[in-house]
């Protein structure tokens, strides 16, 4: 019982999505690909994104004030793969990119399926990661397409993506 293996199985059943959170502090912006969030809370309402510590975006998240979530289409498995396979200490993930300043100084990816800025409410230390519990201020949609429907990057799709932090 609770063993590594017990976990994986467990986990193996899921097939959440994939969210790429985006930082700006101190003149630096940051972005990387997130398999461990949630909505947390109805009231208020609240959502948990989970950053690695050996991450450059949780180093800038440290001392911003809010983050930006995405959800990425299906289709652009390329851009989960940039913000998940390179690292940010040695490539700008947003060159060449389409984005845009969004609400509270925050870096929005324009093609994302959809994407919310929060406020951050509190930190909490979970081990190699640290949570983040958001306090939505603004959020959009792209509009449906009836003859595609939206269909968000789920982990499963993005399990070849080799994490490009070190550790």
């Amino acid at each position: 019982m609770g063993t590594d293996e017990d976990i994986g199985a467990f986990t193996a059943l899921t097939d959440p999505s994939v969210y790429v959170v985006t930082a700006a502090a101190d003149g630096q912006r940051a972005g990387c690909l997130v398999g461990f969030a949630s909505q947390c809370s109805l009231q208020p309402a609240r959502f948990a994104v989970w950053l690695s510590k050996a991450n450059h975006t949780y180093r800038v998240a440290r001392t911003a004030q809010h983050l930006a979530v995405h959800l990425l289409p299906r289709h652009r498995h390329d851009l989960a793969e940039r913000f998940g396979a390179l690292c940010s200490d040695r490539t700008d993930k947003f060159a060449d990119l389409p984005w845009h300043e969004g609400p509270e100084g925050t870096v929005i990816l324009s093609d994302a399926l959809a994407w919310f800025v929060g406020d951050i409410h509190d930190r909490f230390d979970g081990g190699d990661h640290v949570a983040f519990l958001l306090d939505p201020v603004a959020a959009h949609t792209a509009p449906a397409d009836d003859e595609q429907p939206p269909h968000p990057l789920t982990l499963h799709d993005a399990s070849d993506i080799t994490a490009g932090h070190p550790g």
